[in-house]
Parts: C-alpha cells; structure tokens; sequence
C-alpha cells in the first residue's frame, strides 16, 4: 500500500470519528437550543428579584456565611439528624394527640350540657359578693364556724337525720292554722282519745328528754 493510500485511509478514519462526535454532538445542541430561552426567562426572573436586596446584599458577605458552614458541619448534620427525630416523634404522637384533643373536647361539652360551667360561674359570683361584704380578716375570723357547719352537715348526713328533717319539712303542709280553735281542759281531754294527738304528745316526750340532755 502507498503512502497516498496511508493518508487516505487516515483521512477516511477521522472524518468517521468526526462523524460521530458530530452526531453525539447534536443531541446536546439541541438541548441547548431547547433550554436557552428557558435560562434566558429564569436569569431575567432571577435579575428582577435580585433588585429588591441588591442595596442590602453584597457578594463578599457570602464568604463569611459559607466558611461558618464549612466549620460547623457537624453541627449542622446533628441539627438537621435532631430535627429529622422531632419531625418522627411529631407524625408518631399526632394521631394521639389528635385523639386526645377530640376526647377534651368532647368532655368539656359534657360538662357543659351537665350544667358544671354554669355552676362554677355562679359560685365565682357568689364569691365575689362574699369579698364586697367581707374583707379577708372576716373570712379568716369564719373559718372556725365553717369548720363546725361542715361537722353538722357530716351528721346531718345521716340517713336517719335525712328522714327526720324530710318529715319535719313535710309538717307545715299537714297544718291547717285555719282551723285552729281554742281548746279547754275537756277538749285536751277529748282531744287524747286521737291516736294521732297520743303519737305527737310520744314524740314531744322524746323531744322533751332530748332537751333535757342539752343542760
């Protein structure tokens, strides 16, 4: 082979290898054909935003900000590794939470149907009328008497002592005043032979001996 055929041969090696640079090439000009507009837009975008901080922001203030970051790495990782735990505690607690507040929620309307809130708003007030009348002094001067009301309620709680008073507050219903006339010594007399007038003079006896004991 001459030399002439050599150099062809080479001619027609690097015409086929500039062929297929040239057709691996042309995918990527056509990228940038196709995404040239869309940086122009987005540098134009980028220009006009910039405008609102160019008076307040300068490009040597990066410099400090970026060597801050580069020594604080590992705190920024720690950081962003504890902040990533509080976003996995968050999603596991919420629906608890979520639960919880809906549970409140229905308890306190509850309450309010029940009537509690009204209640403890009436005895704000009452307590608030108590401290126009009396001052601290008084309230402290009371405690011993509430002290002992307590113990008379603590006994009054006493089933027996709850019938009593019942039938005791049922007495005035059963009195007809009206009706009432004077009686002699006959008419007490007469009076003895009602069952009911021996069962009354019974229970002023035992009141009578109750008294007695007072002394």
């Amino acid at each position: 082979m001459s030399k002439e055929d050599l150099i062809l041969e080479k001619l027609g090696k690097i015409e086929a290898e500039l062929a297929v640079m040239r057709e691996a090439r042309e995918p990527m000009d056509d990228l940038i054909r196709d995404l040239n507009p869309i940086m122009k837009q987005a540098l134009y975008v980028m220009v006009n935003e910039f405008k609102d901080v160019e008076d307040s922001f300068q490009l040597e203030d990066v410099m400090p900000l970026v060597k801050k970051v580069l020594v604080n790495v590992k705190n920024l990782t720690w950081a962003l590794e504890a902040l990533e735990t509080i976003i996995d505690m968050w999603h596991t607690m919420e629906p608890m939470m979520k639960s919880a507040l809906h549970n409140t929620v229905r308890y306190l309307g509850t309450l309010e149907q029940r009537g509690v809130f009204r209640t403890y708003e009436a005895m704000l007030e009452v307590r608030a009328k108590v401290a126009q009348h009396y001052g601290p002094e008084d309230i402290e001067a009371m405690g011993d008497s509430f002290v002992t009301l307590l113990g008379l309620l603590k006994k009054m709680s006493n089933p027996e002592m709850l019938a009593l008073l019942e039938k005791i507050t049922d007495m005035p219903a059963n009195i007809d005043l009206a009706n009432a006339k004077p009686v002699g010594m006959f008419g007490v007399v007469g009076a003895l032979s009602d069952s009911e007038v021996k069962n009354g003079i019974g229970v002023a006896m035992e009141m009578v001996k109750a008294l007695g004991k007072l002394k």
